[in-house]
């Protein structure tokens, strides 16, 4: 049995546990491991599809099934870490594009105007069969310069927008066409690292970086 962990505040307790990241994205594992975090990964395979009355209960609930159906092939002690990040724009939720055709579409309706990113985390500890879980969300705005329809298929030809919420990756050649970015970069990319150490310390879980 999980129980649910936001108002926890336990401090100071040594995890010595395997850390699971629930996601198959290279770019979250990076994020891990640049602040000294080592993690094995099990991607969940789960649809990537919920039906939610706000986005940030959207990302949770699609972070929330990544974790726990990666928990259920687990034994032992660990810590499960599962995400999941979209791009909204008045209202409307973009995703990963299907092909170069909508990711060229995507990118003309968010060129020159500002969207906000949502990252769903959902954190499982486990400890002598004992459970806790949390789950949260964390928004960035970003805004867009103006892009040419040129610049856009040169840019989706590249291929990097290709499995990326929004069709653009902001830590790569992406960079050159944000204009500003408020709130955490990292939630962009795909995981609101800060948050994520911040609530596993309230579940009692401090990780020792190596």
């Amino acid at each position: 049995m999980l129980k649910n962990n936001r108002k926890n505040n336990k401090k100071g307790i040594k995890y010595m546990a395997k850390i699971i990241l629930a996601s198959s994205s290279v770019r979250r594992k990076e994020i891990l491991e640049q602040v000294g975090i080592k993690c094995e990964v099990i991607s969940s395979g789960i649809s990537e599809e919920v039906e939610a009355e706000d986005p940030g209960t959207m990302v949770e609930t699609l972070s929330s099934m990544k974790a726990e159906c990666v928990a259920e092939q687990i034994e032992g002690d660990f810590v499960i870490i599962a995400a999941d990040t979209i791009v909204v724009q008045d209202g409307v939720v973009y995703g990963k594009p299907a092909d170069e055709e909508e990711a060229c579409q995507i990118l003309g309706i968010l060129q020159g105007a500002r969207h906000e990113v949502f990252t769903g985390v959902t954190l499982i500890s486990v400890t002598n069969g004992e459970g806790l879980i949390d789950s949260f969300h964390v928004k960035t705005i970003v805004d867009m310069m103006p892009m040419t329809a040129e610049q856009i298929s040169a840019y989706v030809q590249t291929g990097e927008p290709m499995d990326k919420a929004g069709a653009y990756g902001i830590q790569g050649r992406g960079a050159a066409y944000i204009k500003d970015v408020a709130g955490d970069f990292y939630n962009v990319i795909g995981l609101p690292v800060s948050s994520v150490l911040s609530h596993l310390e309230s579940m009692g879980v401090n990780l020792y970086y190596s």
